[in-house]
This record gives structure tokens, sequence and C-alpha cells, in this order.
């Protein structure tokens, strides 16, 4: 799917997997700019959206998934994971419900095998799923003059997710042109997935199946917590016994860092690119981007035995690391890392 923002003057399509919608719109580092000190509007509308309906919805959720959604007050953003039995991600959530409906967005193109999923667990509850993938388009807004720019348009009765990451949109698709028009018109500025990868690289945000692999537990990049996709506070769901395990002894295989790669190389690592100290691989890359002020940035994981101060190595460019998840993380690891606010 094609979004028709597209057409906007200056957009430029972005590569898989965010084709369809833009990488930018003209000029990467303004949108940046504008994204850190202003308000930008971003079309994710390639996102795939599902919806869950019926009494049991949060109950059911909560017992399906890592995050504590029983209760969950009307409007209340947050992000959910459903693990297999070891623990490893089989699906991403990024959900808010309003009162009648659990709205959803997950990765591009993987909409309709979330709604497969959670359409067999229904068992005899009262829930029902639709993958909304097509129909509704997912429009974010981000910066720190979000909210005034929201409040400039205000769309009437359309789902709204809001996160200290940004703004969620629920568009029905035949708005979304009109919506960011409005925003634009408003002094919104349109930014592309160049300026919002980078800003989610900058505050240590992992996006599934880039930055995470087959292997991935939730402890290695940094999702369990307050404010994040594992609640540490709700009963059981599949893989609780692996989060449990690391919460308690620490130590988990691997650990997220981000890299600050040497600027005098003109392109960006590959994702999965093996991240190597001394010759030797010590773990792999996810998402790299340039910044428009840190330059190139990127995500990636590294055995937990990689020393925190060593210079790494990939795809040939120099990389200096910034450590996000402690090598001895869990419940019983004494951890004093400075972090970006989220």
């Amino acid at each position: 799917m094609t979004s028709p923002l597209l057409s906007t003057p200056g957009a430029v399509g972005a590569d898989s997997p965010d084709s369809g919608v833009a990488a930018h719109y003209g000029d990467p580092a303004h949108e940046g700019r504008a994204v850190e000190r202003a308000s930008a509007w971003v079309d994710r509308s390639n996102r795939g959206v599902v919806t869950v309906t019926g009494p049991d919805r949060l109950t059911w959720l909560n017992d399906l998934t890592s995050q504590l959604t029983r209760g969950l007050a009307p409007g209340s953003g947050t992000e959910a994971l459903v693990l297999d039995t070891q623990g490893h991600l089989r699906h991403h959530l990024s959900l808010v419900d309003d009162g009648t409906t659990t709205w959803i967005h997950t990765e591009p193109g993987e909409g309709a095998a979330l709604a497969k999923f959670l359409d067999s667990m229904r068992f005899m509850l009262r829930v029902e799923v639709a993958d909304l993938s097509g129909e509704r388009a997912v429009l974010t807004l981000v910066g720190p003059e979000t909210a005034e720019a929201l409040g400039s348009v205000a769309p009437d009765g359309v789902p709204v997710r809001v996160t200290p990451e940004g703004t969620d949109l629920f568009l029905p698709a035949d708005r979304l042109v009109e919506t960011a028009e409005a925003l634009t018109a408003a002094g919104t500025r349109p930014a592309g997935m160049w300026a919002f990868e980078a800003h989610r690289i900058e505050y240590h945000r992992v996006r599934p199946g880039l930055d995470t692999d087959e292997r991935t537990i939730p402890h290695e990049v940094d999702w369990v917590g307050d404010g994040r996709p594992v609640a540490l506070d709700k009963g059981c769901y599949p893989g609780q016994e692996t989060v449990a395990r690391v919460h308690n002894l620490g130590r988990p295989p691997r650990r997220l860092v981000m890299l600050h790669l040497d600027g005098t190389a003109e392109r960006l690592p590959t994702v999965g690119a093996p991240i190597e100290l001394d010759g030797r691989t010590v773990g792999r890359v996810g998402t790299s981007a340039r910044h428009h002020e840190l330059g190139p940035i990127a995500l990636g994981v590294v055995k937990r035995s990689a020393p925190t101060d060593a210079d790494l190595l990939v795809e040939g460019i120099a990389a200096g690391q910034e450590v996000v998840v402690d090598p001895d993380t869990g419940a019983n690891a004494k951890i004093d890392l400075r972090r970006r606010p989220r």
C-alpha cells in the first residue's frame, strides 16, 4: 500500500520495512529539528492496525501479553509483548483502549498475523478481533509542542494514543490527507521516517524485527519495568518464567547499546551486520540513522561479556558505544546508568 501523502511536495519514499511512506520531505535535518524542538507529523500509515472489542478484552489481553492491561484507563497508551514460552518475541503491540475498543498498531505487514493469532486465542471469551490494516491509518505527532498541534486539529471520533514518545492518531484512511494538511497549515512540519527513526534511536527505543532477532529476550533490550512493555507487577503470561529468572538473577546473555558511528563513512551499516571487537564478532547491529545533531547513530546488541568501554567496529565503521542495558541488569544488580529521559 502506497500512502497518498507521498504526493506531498518533496516527499521521497522510504525503503523496506517502511516502503509506502516517506523517508523525508526534502530536508531531513530540519525535519529532525522539528521532531526535537517543535512539532512534526509522521506518516506511519503502513502500520498494521488491529482492534479488540468485547467486555473481556482487557483481562484477556492481560493474560496473553507481558503488560498489565486489566483495568487500563481509557486513553492510556502503552505497549505489550506476546512472547513464546522461552521468552522470545512473537508480536509487539502499541495499544490504547477507548472504553469500548482496544486499538493496536504493529509493524508494517504484521497486522494480519497478529489478528490471526489473537483470534485463535479467543476460546469462549467475549472478545472480537478485527484486522483494520488499510482501513485505518496511523499518523504520529512528535515533539514538545505536540499537545498544541493536536489541539489545533482535534479530530472528532478518532482514537488517540498518547505516550512520552509521541501521539498516534488511528485515522480513517480517507481522512489521512486532510488531517495532515490541517496540521501543516497550523504550523506542524511534515517529517519522514529518517527523522523519526533517528529520534527513536537517540532515546534507545528498540524496534521489533530490526533491533531484535529470534533470540531476543526482554531484559536484553530495555523492555522491562515502568513505562516499558513488560510489567513486573502482574500475573502469569507466556514467557514470564524467563523474565522472572533474569529479573531475579540478572545477567542476560546480551545487552543493548547505542553506537556513535564514525562520521567519515558515507554509508550506514546494514541491519543484522556483525559488531566486532578485536576481530571477533560480539553482536549485531540493528537500525541506524543520521541524526541532525549527533551524526550517524545506531542501536545494537552485544554479548554481556563485551567490555562497556570498548570501541567497536561495524562493517569497517568505527563505533563508540553508549551503554543502555547494564551487563548485570536485574533485580539484584546495582545499576547506575545515565539514561535519556523517556
